[in-house]
């Protein structure tokens, strides 16, 4: 075994047998490739990345590669999901020299770790005009040996180039303006509609990623402003997605995404992060629209995490793997004969037809990905087969689980599990939220109430947390806060929002930085506003950031939200500004502040509590609990009416009077009646 066994990380333990001699990212690498004076091998994956365990098999484990690398370089694993710090410097560099960027990535530094060759994926044979990775290794040392001078200056001009764009940053304005703002997001409605996918659902063509935080913003700009449109966009993505391959007909849960136009063949593995965007999603989707399929998708989602990524820490894993027992999609696909097998004839036929299971197949070697693109008529005779071919597929391998907690995606998690149960009233959802949460509390919190940003078997690891852990994580317990009253984890997100404007926030230009100013100095210092698979650092940090300012009242914490937003606010390129538009939505519209002032247990003011959750107002914040309760602003003052529980709605610091029935606190938030 190489260096890798000593890691806590799944995928960089993935390539501890490797007859690679891996480093880990740290100054003993870089120490190394000075003492030698060799380039750096830098190879960037993640524990369920298909083509990451292709790469690996074909190169990584061939001894001649092996040797030669051995030789000639000095080679560093990273996983991206620990350090997204050191993936984003690197992953802008690839981009900027090729044109696009994805994973494996490979890298190649100087000691001094300044890029200056970078791709992805390299195969064993030169392919489609790409050399072999041996002929790129082979080419990479002749220049180093042959061609120093001309190395290091483009590594000197790629790095210039980075700190340049870096630098450049994102100016912002000195304050918002409602009426530019407001014309901006119908804009990027507009802009999103011209790439909508009318008949299939989702946005451009294949491949087809799940487009959560975007549609997240549609939502609430049809809340806000009434467009039919952005609501027509979002029911036509949600139903193709759920009735689609890419969704798990049998047990739930979302896949990466769709590797055509149709959502009909995912690239099988299955994230925390799209998992828990998705749920919220679904969620918000049936508060608006009372959709059955929407609610069906919220539970059999809910029922994947518990199931299939929770630790027994009470965290929640990162992934499950892409494979199982090294071929794609192994688990989960059918042919008409194994159906048969399991179910009898009869059934066989009937439920082939139904998940459009075929003898031709829809994937691979005549095998199909079930899809479900119509509710059966007979619903009680799909439950009972749906059970069969679960407890058959169990059976088979299963893909691999990546076990390592991710603050940023456990907060995501946290967040929608405990809306979800709220609104479902399900308190065990609430419950798992509340223990992933104490994970992040007794783990992943320091005693300086810093933030590390991975743990694994309830140990954290060295990695620090990043602006996104910090702006998640605080999202999740400000959602704890209003789901159960408790005023402990408005003061724990308070907290970790202060380290956010004391380490990663520039009050004198107004920037935020993805990495706290005392972290790991890299080339760089990365600062990427684009919202990807995940909320970016910035939006995240200007959602909670606005969040607490409702639930407190603070001015300073509104503000710092404001000139996060300020330039996302207006986006040319909104399928990348998702979560940032959302969160500007919130804004545009106060957020408006519903306090319940009543026992938790006065049926009264559970019945006002349930009709607050169903609001669909964006960014709309709800505490309940007796008058003044201590630690809980929005309750300071909040009387009760004749002795009767009462709701306070306010917005923009204008409250309406208050109401003491569920009607006209219905009215007031525009709550869906089909759902009271």
């Amino acid at each position: 075994m190489n260096r890798l066994a000593a890691s806590s990380s799944p995928y960089l333990l993935q390539h501890k047998d490797n007859p690679v001699d891996w480093y880990e990212w740290g100054a003993e690498a870089f120490e190394e490739a000075r003492r030698l004076d060799r380039p750096i091998l830098l190879s960037v994956g993640y524990a369920a990345c298909h083509w990451c365990h292709v790469m690996a098999h074909e190169s990584f484990e061939d001894p001649a590669v092996a040797a030669y690398l051995n030789e000639r370089f000095v080679a560093i694993k990273v996983d991206r999901e620990e350090r997204p710090d050191v993936d984003a410097v690197y992953m802008a560099a690839t981009q900027a020299l090729t044109g696009q960027g994805g994973w494996p990535m490979t890298v190649f530094l100087t000691p001094d770790r300044r890029p200056f060759y970078a791709g992805t994926y390299f195969p064993p044979q030169p392919r489609h005009g790409m050399p072999s990775f041996g002929q790129l290794l082979q080419g990479i040392h002749d220049a180093w040996s042959g061609d120093r001078d001309a190395v290091t200056s483009a590594a000197g001009r790629i790095t210039a180039a980075l700190a340049a764009q870096a630098g450049a940053g994102l100016r912002a304005a000195d304050e918002l303006d409602a009426g530019t703002v407001e014309a901006a997001l119908d804009a990027a409605v507009g802009t999103l509609a011209s790439s909508y996918d009318a008949r299939r659902g989702g946005f451009g063509g294949a491949p087809k990623f799940p487009p959560a935080m975007v549609l997240e913003f549609l939502l609430r700009h049809h809340a806000h402003s009434g467009d039919p449109r952005s609501l027509v966009m979002v029911q036509g993505t949600c139903e193709a997605m759920a009735r689609g391959g890419m969704y798990d007909q049998l047990a739930g849960g979302f896949a990466r995404y769709s590797v055509d136009a149709d959502w009909i063949v995912p690239h099988f593995e299955k994230m925390l992060y799209d998992n828990a965007l998705l749920l919220r999603t679904y969620l918000h989707l049936w508060r608006a629209t009372a959709d059955p399929l929407a609610a069906r998708v919220v539970r059999e989602t809910v029922q994947f995490l518990l199931a299939d990524l929770r630790t027994d820490e009470g965290g929640f894993g990162s992934a499950l793997d892409a494979d199982s027992d090294g071929q794609e999609g192994l688990t989960y696909v059918w042919t008409p004969a194994e159906l048969g097998e399991v179910l009898g004839e009869e059934d066989g036929a009937w439920v082939a037809q139904l998940l459009e299971v075929t003898v031709t197949g829809t994937f691979e070697q005549g095998a199909s990905v079930l899809q479900l693109r119509a509710d059966p008529a007979d619903p009680d005779r799909w439950a009972g087969i749906r059970a069969r071919l679960a407890a058959r597929r169990s059976l088979r391998v299963q893909p691999a689980r990546d076990d390592k907690v991710v603050a940023a995606w456990n907060g995501l998690a946290i967040a929608a599990l405990a809306e979800a149960g709220a609104m479902f009233d399900e308190p065990e959802w609430v419950d798992a939220a509340l223990a992933a949460a104490d994970l992040l509390v007794s783990v992943h919190l320091d005693g300086n109430g810093r933030l590390r940003r991975v743990s694994r078997d309830g140990r954290a690891g060295g990695s620090a947390g990043v602006l996104e852990d910090y702006g998640s994580v605080a999202e999740a317990f400000l959602v704890l806060h209003q789901v159960t009253g408790d005023a402990q984890w408005l003061e724990r997100a308070g907290s970790l929002l202060g380290v956010v404007l004391s380490h990663f926030h520039d009050p004198d230009t107004g920037e935020f930085f993805d990495t706290a100013d005392d972290a790991e100095a890299l080339v760089v210092r990365p600062q990427d506003p684009t919202d990807n698979v995940t909320p970016s650092g910035r939006s995240a940090a200007a959602g909670a950031l606005l969040t607490y300012a409702a639930l407190t009242g603070s001015d300073g914490h509104r503000s710092a939200a404001e000139v996060a937003l300020a330039p996302m606010a207006v986006s040319d390129h909104p399928r990348f500004a998702g979560w940032a538009l959302a969160v500007t939505e919130a804004w545009l519209d106060g957020p408006r502040e519903v306090a319940v002032a009543g026992s938790a247990f006065d049926p009264a003011a559970a019945a006002l509590r349930r009709v607050a959750l169903l609001s669909t107002a964006p960014g709309s914040v709800l505490v309940v609990g007796e008058p003044d309760v201590p630690g809980v602003p929005l309750l300071a003052g909040r009387r009760l009416v004749d002795g009767a529980p009462a709701a306070y709605v306010c917005r923009r610091f204008t409250c309406l009077a208050p109401v003491t029935t569920t009607e006209a606190l219905a009215t007031e938030l525009a709550v869906n009646p089909a759902l009271l």
